[in-house]
């Protein structure tokens, strides 16, 4: 099972120009059976979004959990998947009123392996603010109520060092260690990465294979991030 978060910042690269069909590109080639993206917009007024063509080009079903509008469009994370999804719902994990809009959605996936629970989340850049958005996240009942398989929690997590927010989560979680497995695991800005904000947290019956960074002449100008693939496999399965 592979699964794939990124952050496509509005599908604008770095040379300036905003091409969904770039991100496209970048995603058809993973081989992903999910993929979490944020900072994405979605349809509105009967024109197609940067969700719905995604899942046009790519095959895939697809929910969106607006965070806010953006010129006009909702926008905000969205989760594509191989699988039926079985659920979703909306988290609003916003700190105070003069910080932007976070959120996180779930979504309740039907694999062959059983079923899944991913939460795409993208938190806040203060310190302050990420500290309340994870205790908000783990003593919310959407993170523990309808339960019935492992739960993966991935995203742009906006932390570069190991804060409160990394050791919050890693005492109720298996993290994906890319020192371990990953020689440059930096992934942000794309072009030169310079720090590691993006994570991937899950638990057992996982395990992760393998992970990667996804470095490569489209992958390195189409966003400001770099995508991060993990390979699990479902260790009551083998």
């Amino acid at each position: 099972m592979r699964i794939v978060t990124y952050n496509i910042h509005k599908a604008r690269g770095m040379d300036g120009r905003v091409s969904i069909k770039r991100i496209a590109d970048v995603l058809s080639g993973l081989d992903a059976d999910i993929i979490a993206l944020q900072e994405i917009s979605s349809a509105c007024d009967s024109s197609e979004g940067q969700v719905e063509t995604l899942e046009s080009e790519l095959g895939f079903k697809s929910v969106f959990g607006r965070t806010r509008h953006h010129r006009g469009r909702p926008y905000g994370n969205a989760l594509l998947s191989r699988w039926p999804i079985i659920g979703s719902c909306d988290m609003d994990l916003t700190w105070g009123q003069h910080h932007p809009k976070r959120g996180c959605i779930r979504a309740d996936l039907k694999t062959p392996f059983g079923p899944l629970h991913v939460f795409n989340i993208h938190l806040g850049m203060n310190y302050f603010e990420r500290r309340y958005q994870v205790k908000s996240l783990l003593a919310s009942k959407e993170i523990h109520e309808g339960i019935s398989g492992p739960r993966v929690l991935v995203g742009d997590f906006n932390e570069w060092i190991k804060g409160l927010t990394t050791r919050m989560l890693s005492d109720r979680f298996e993290s994906l260690n890319l020192e371990l497995l990953v020689r440059k695991r930096r992934t942000y800005p794309g072009f030169l990465p310079l720090v590691h904000l993006d994570h991937i947290y899950f638990e057992r019956p996982l395990r992760i294979e393998m992970a990667e960074l996804v470095r490569n002449r489209v992958s390195r100008v189409a966003s400001d991030h770099l995508p991060l693939v993990a390979t699990f496999n479902w260790d009551n399965n083998d």
